[in-house]
């Protein structure tokens, strides 16, 4: 089984219009195993209930931002080696220190290209 019919895959965002431009663009590069949630709280509760292989989440959301996920993702046992993948509208350097500090695999910042996307999953999990 290639990699692309295999990975599992969770977006967070708290925007629709986002979330859909992600799934787009999962859908272009061929991958049809991934779901979402709106915010990073109901985003941990699901990972621990189905485990994923990957998050892409935003960094600005209610309840818990992008970077808190990650820390709580870290924090666990059973999460602590998910990939992560933080989406941003602005790549300040502060929250990207900070998530590379955290463990973050990989960032991108919006708007991006499917492409774009695609190599910097690719340089999570491998050639797709």
């Amino acid at each position: 089984m290639a990699l692309k019919d295999s990975l599992r895959i969770l977006i967070v965002d708290d925007m629709s219009v986002s979330r859909g431009l992600v799934t787009q663009a999962l859908d272009q590069i061929g991958l049809k195993q991934y779901d979402w949630c709106k915010d990073g709280q109901s985003a941990l509760t699901s990972v621990v209930n189905r485990p994923v292989h990957l998050v892409i989440s935003d960094y600005e959301m209610p309840k818990m931002n992008g970077l808190d996920l990650l820390e709580s993702l870290r924090q666990h046992k059973t999460t602590a080696r998910i990939g992560f993948i933080l989406l941003t509208g602005s790549a300040d350097p502060a929250v990207i220190s900070r998530g590379s500090k955290l463990g973050m695999n990989n960032y991108l910042k919006k708007p991006f290209s499917v492409p774009q996307l695609q190599k910097c999953i690719e340089a999570v999990v491998g050639r797709l």
